[in-house]
């Protein structure tokens, strides 16, 4: 698995749960940083009435360059407006400062589309004097970028996932949302897009904010499908999120005997090996040490815990 740090983007990333709050409301800006939300992405497109989005730029803008603006640990996006919007250049001024981390951005449908989305950052970052590059957060939410989500995912090293989007992907088509058969679908489509680009993949929204039983169900699936979080519209959906993406006494447990076995494997050249019965070769070390390393940082595993000094293309070079 990989992340923002081995792309010197310059997050530890970590983002069980990432939750939207609308840039026109500074005054939810406060409770949001207090929340048990991994991340907040302050958004500037479909959340800002069209008459708003400079007053909603100005906001955000301010709070970027506000020292004290995070407790350690906790990613800031913002989602601006598309790249073939007249408001992104607007938007890239008022957001690129050192206190911006991710650039969620909307409706991507080509790799040249994200292209020009890092050149702008990247122009905005040689002005401001900001050497850590912001990284990119691509929206999957549009039957061409659904067919392109790896090109998306591939296109620059500044991009550090894809996030899927159902509204504006289904309801144009008038694809039922609550059709499991059809999200389960195209969350694996997008799962295996950024395990091509070797990025993370981020579960959609989920509107229906009393059904509490709905967003569990849907976020467990993406976890299954190795989904790294999901986006979380209210508050109270930020626990349940927190719960399924991070790994249970059981995963650890085992990822921890997978790792120790690798160790040994590997001070004797073994290739695959087995563990509690199964066959392990290096895309299981990978994950094995995924797993306790996210366990870790929960503070689920002590901090001295030893984690990824076992290298998996050395242990297991080949399938018997």
């Amino acid at each position: 698995m990989t992340g923002i740090g081995e792309k010197d983007i310059g997050v530890d990333i970590l983002i069980r749960s990432k939750l939207f709050v609308p840039a026109s409301r500074p005054e939810l800006f406060g409770k949001a940083l207090a929340s048990a939300a991994d991340s907040i992405s302050f958004d500037l497109e479909d959340a800002v009435a069209e008459n708003r989005k400079a007053e909603a730029r100005a906001a955000v803008s301010a709070f970027l360059r506000t020292a004290l603006r995070q407790p350690a640990g906790k990613a800031i996006i913002v989602r601006s407006n598309a790249v073939s919007s007249r408001h992104f250049e607007d938007d890239m001024d008022a957001i690129v400062w050192s206190g911006l981390d991710i650039l969620n951005l909307p409706k991507p449908e080509s790799a040249a589309a994200v292209l020009m989305a890092a050149s702008v950052l990247a122009r905005f970052e040689r002005k401001r004097g900001i050497t850590r590059p912001i990284g990119i957060l691509a929206n999957i939410e549009t039957p061409l970028a659904l067919r392109r989500a790896a090109d998306i995912a591939c296109a620059d090293p500044r991009v550090i996932g894809l996030q899927l989007g159902f509204a504006d992907l289904f309801a144009p088509l008038g694809i039922d949302r609550s059709d499991t058969f059809a999200v389960r679908q195209v969350q694996l489509a997008v799962r295996l897009a950024a395990g091509e680009a070797g990025v993370w993949a981020f579960d959609a929204a989920f509107a229906d904010v009393a059904n509490r039983e709905g967003f569990q169900a849907e976020a467990q699936a993406a976890q299954r499908l190795g989904y790294m979080g999901k986006t979380c519209i209210h508050p109270s959906q930020i626990e349940l999120a927190n719960a399924v993406f991070q790994p249970n006494q059981q995963q650890i447990e085992r990822a921890m005997r997978v790792i120790e076995v690798a160790r040994s494997a590997e001070k004797t050249d073994v290739g695959a090996f087995t563990v509690d019965g199964r066959m392990v070769d290096a895309p299981f070390i990978r994950e094995a040490q995924a797993i306790v390393g996210l366990a870790t940082r929960l503070g689920l595993l002590p901090p001295d815990n030893e984690v990824g000094n076992t290298n998996p293309q050395r242990v297991a070079r080949e399938r018997p």
